[in-house]
C-alpha cells in the first residue's frame, strides 16, 4: 500500500485526488499548500503528485530530490525554466510531468500523433479547448499536449509552427502551422477538440472530461507507476505502454 503526498491539498483537484487515493486502496499520506511544511510531507510519502502552482515548481522539486521521492507533476502553466527544474530534478529522481492526467487525453494524444503523421502538411490541424471561467492560463496545459503531440508526428517545432490569437486582417493560414483557440466560461471541466481539415473533408478527435475525478484517477495510476522506475523524466503514455 503506497502513501501518497499531494502538493496542493486545497486546489480544485485536492479532494478528488484523496477520493482517487481511497478508491485505488492507497493510503493518503497527507496534503500541504502555500506556507505549510513540505519537507514534513514529503518526509512521510512514498511518492508525491503535484497540482500546485508553477511558483511553487523549484521548491517541490528540491524537496523531493533532497528526500529522494518520486513525483507526479499535473501542474499546468509551465514555462520553459520550469521544464529546465524537471530535466535538472530527473537525473535524481523519477520524474512524471503532463499536460493532462486523464487517461482518455492521453490515448488521444497519440492518435493525433498518428494521425498527423500519416497526413500531409496540406491538412490543416486547429486545437479547440474549453474550460471553466476560473482557469488562469490559456492555451490550456492539454491542449498544448495535443499540440506537441501532432508537432511530433509532423516531426516539426510547434513553437514556431503554431498561431494563437488572431484577430482582425491576419492573412491567409501558413501551411503546416498548428492553431490553438481557447474558450472559457461556466464550470466546463475540460473539452478538446483536434481538427484536421484536409480539401473537402475533415476529421475531428474529441475528448470531454464530465468530472475532475478522471484527472485524478490518472494520477494515482500514474504515482504508483512511477513508484517503480529509477531517475528519469517520464510521460502518461509509458503509464499506458504506448
Amino acid at each position: 500500500m503506497a502513501k501518497i503526498g499531494i502538493i496542493g491539498s486545497k486546489g480544485r483537484m485536492g479532494n478528488a485526488l484523496v477520493s482517487a487515493i481511497e478508491e485505488a486502496g492507497q493510503t493518503v499520506a497527507g496534503g500541504v499548500d502555500k506556507g505549510d511544511d513540505l519537507g514534513a510531507l514529503v518526509a512521510v510519502s512514498d511518492v508525491l503528485v503535484d497540482f500546485s502552482s508553477p511558483h511553487a515548481m523549484e521548491a517541490n522539486l528540491a524537496a523531493c530530490v533532497a528526500a529522494q521521492k518520486p513525483i507526479v507533476i499535473g501542474t499546468t502553466g509551465l514555462e520553459e525554466r520550469h521544464h529546465w527544474l524537471i530535466d535538472d530534478a530527473a537525473q535524481d529522481i523519477a520524474v512524471l510531468q503532463t499536460g493532462n492526467t486523464s487517461l482518455g487525453v492521453t490515448m488521444l494524444a497519440a492518435l493525433v500523433k498518428e494521425a498527423a503523421s500519416r497526413l500531409g502538411s496540406d491538412w490543416d490541424i486547429e486545437i479547440v479547448e474549453m474550460h471553466h471561467r476560473m482557469k488562469v492560463d490559456a492555451p490550456s496545459g492539454t491542449a498544448m499536449m495535443l499540440g506537441e503531440a501532432a508537432a511530433a508526428g509532423r516531426h516539426i517545432d510547434l513553437a514556431s509552427s503554431s498561431e494563437r490569437g488572431r484577430d482582425g486582417i491576419t492573412g491567409a493560414r501558413k501551411e503546416g502551422a498548428i492553431g490553438f483557440a481557447s474558450l472559457r466560461g461556466g464550470t466546463v471541466a475540460g473539452d478538446h477538440s483536434v481538427i484536421l481539415a484536409g480539401n473537402e473533408e475533415s476529421i475531428t478527435l474529441s475528448h470531454r472530461a464530465e468530472n475532475r475525478a478522471i484527472f485524478a484517477r490518472g494520477a494515482i495510476k500514474a504515482a504508483l507507476w512511477l513508484q517503480g522506475q529509477k531517475a528519469g523524466r517520464y510521460t502518461m503514455p509509458e503509464v499506458l505502454g504506448l
